[in-house]
């Protein structure tokens, strides 16, 4: 009874399985198994490869010549490059010099309704549901986004679709519609979006805007980046084209790919993007702005009750937010790879950020900052750089009674950076740094803006292991020296919240020229 039992229930486990199977228990005879994926070759073993299947193709790990980045310039003035990946979706995307550093003759917030204008009707699709599913055929996305100084077009899709993504791309830049409706659309999102900026718990977006236009007071990278308030209704098909006109030309563009064949991409480029007229016509730019960033530096309050910024159960306590920041370089500048590793000393891009767990903690921010004073909120360090220009600012925030306190913390961290250089935390920096680059370009978008943006501002783009050996080069000295000659210059500010406390511009300008970063005493009277 027993074995019946067993049989039977072997018999249930494999029902439905095949007849072949059940004959097997029944007799005991061997039989050969089909599986779904391999019954076309039942008899090639896994070591070998399987017959009217393409070659493989596996990238290997020497020779850095397979990922040079190939810069091909078209008659019109339009770059073309690509970079070498392996996998079978690419991003393609076209880079434009153009940005809100660019509006100082025109109505600011251009740029920032482009970005919201992008990917629309075009003179081939009519409307942006059109595109999507032109894009999905080849299982793409698309984004735009723009910069002070860049704007940028991109897809991600499947490579065999390059043609048509190339074709799609040359039309969404070049023949956009800007329909009253698209148009109507674009000021509902960025009425949005500033609604947002302003109500956001995170000020870090706004304290950004506040410490640029301190900074670089009414010219170029100080100019709002997005649209303000009494613009939004004055923006049309005109006032657009004409800043289409001047800033979208082939000179000040590049066409980017990665996971693509060169020879492919000149060729679509070719096809899409030579010789076409635009939308706004064919004629000649004459008012382009080549104006370079002037540092004037200076203070922008902006008072705002911050108690009711985070509802809830536990809502977020009532902060002053304060930004500090020093003019430092260029990207095109050797001292670029100095204050890099300088800002990732500090504790660049937020104390806990993309480097490895627990990173932070060996940052001079979380050291001698977070760690010691319990109430400061938050304290990161933050480099942005730019083809003229660099800023390198600290973001702090606490309780608006301690403001003070706080504004001399950070100044005294800014006077100990021209100070000793301990050579273990500058390895570890250097180390954090080049970390965070390699695994950022692990990423396909990022090799792509990588690519974009260094052809655009160069011509040329520094491989991985160029920028390694850069950051490996840094000296203790280096870091010294660009740390003095930061602070010779006047401080940026930034203030949001209640400002109460907070130190007059003149007396944080003499903290950060002293020796010990302190500011001047004050006396009252009456307390």
């Amino acid at each position: 009874m027993a074995a019946m039992a067993l049989a039977a229930a072997r018999l249930l486990l494999v029902r439905g399985s095949g007849s072949w199977r059940r004959s097997r228990l029944r007799s005991g005879a061997p039989a050969h198994r089909c599986f779904s994926s391999g019954g076309a070759y039942p008899g090639t073993p896994l070591s070998s490869p399987f017959p009217g299947v393409p070659q493989p193709v596996f990238a290997t790990a020497g020779g850095q010549e397979k990922f040079e980045t190939k810069v091909t310039t078209l008659d019109n003035g339009l770059r073309v490059a690509s970079q070498n990946k392996f996998g079978q979706f690419c991003t393609v995307g076209i880079l434009i010099n153009s940005g809100s550093r660019y509006e100082a003759k025109y109505l600011s917030g251009i740029a920032h309704f482009l970005e919201k204008l992008a990917f629309s009707s075009t003179d081939r699709f009519d409307s942006k549901d059109e595109i999507l599913l032109t894009l999905e055929e080849h299982g793409g996305i698309c984004d735009c986004q723009t910069s002070r100084d860049t704007t940028m077009y991109a897809v991600s899709a499947d490579s065999k679709g390059l043609d048509t993504v190339v074709g799609l791309l040359a039309d969404v830049v070049l023949h956009p519609r800007l329909t009253d409706e698209e148009i109507e659309m674009a000021r509902m999102a960025v009425q949005f979006e500033l609604e947002d900026l302003n109500m956001r718990p995170d000020p870090e977006p706004l304290l950004t805007e506040m410490i640029h236009e301190a900074a670089y007071r009414e010219n170029t990278v100080g100019l709002h980046r997005f649209c303000p308030t009494e613009n939004i209704a004055k923006m049309d098909r005109e006032v657009l084209h004409s800043y289409l006109r001047n800033y979208y030309t082939p000179d000040r563009m590049v066409l980017a790919g990665v996971g693509v064949e060169h020879e492919h991409l000149v060729e679509c480029a070719r096809k899409y993007l030579l010789g076409t007229q635009p939308a706004w016509g064919c004629e000649k730019a004459v008012d382009v702005d080549r104006s370079v960033a002037q540092y004037t530096g200076g203070v922008v309050k902006l008072e705002r009750d911050m108690s009711n910024v985070s509802l809830g159960p536990a809502p977020f306590p009532e902060l002053t937010h304060i930004m500090i920041g020093l003019e430092s370089c260029s990207f095109l500048e050797d001292d670029f790879i100095p204050f890099a590793v300088l800002n990732m000393m500090m504790g660049g891009g937020g104390s806990f950020s993309a480097g490895g767990p627990g990173k932070g903690m060996f940052t001079r921010l979380y050291l001698h900052v977070l760690n010691r004073h319990h109430w400061m909120y938050n304290a990161t360090s933050y480099h942005h750089s730019y083809e003229d220009t660099g800023l390198l600012c600290v973001h702090a925030s606490a309780d608006p009674r301690q403001v003070r306190e706080m504004v001399e913390i950070i100044t005294k961290e800014f006077i100990l950076m021209a100070g000793t250089v301990d050579v273990v935390e500058l390895e570890r920096a250097k180390t954090q740094l080049m970390s965070m680059l390699m695994m950022n370009l692990e990423s396909r978008p990022v090799i792509f803006e990588d690519v974009g943006r260094q052809v655009l501002a160069t011509r040329s783009r520094k491989l991985p292991h160029e920028l390694c050996a850069l950051i490996r080069s840094v000296k203790p000295e280096d870091i010294r020296r660009v740390a003095s000659q930061m602070l010779r210059r006047k401080p940026a500010v930034a203030a949001l919240g209640d400002l109460s406390n907070l130190p007059a511009y003149e007396h944080i300008q003499a903290a950060l020229a002293s020796g010990d970063g302190r500011l001047p005493r004050t006396y009252r009277l009456f307390r």
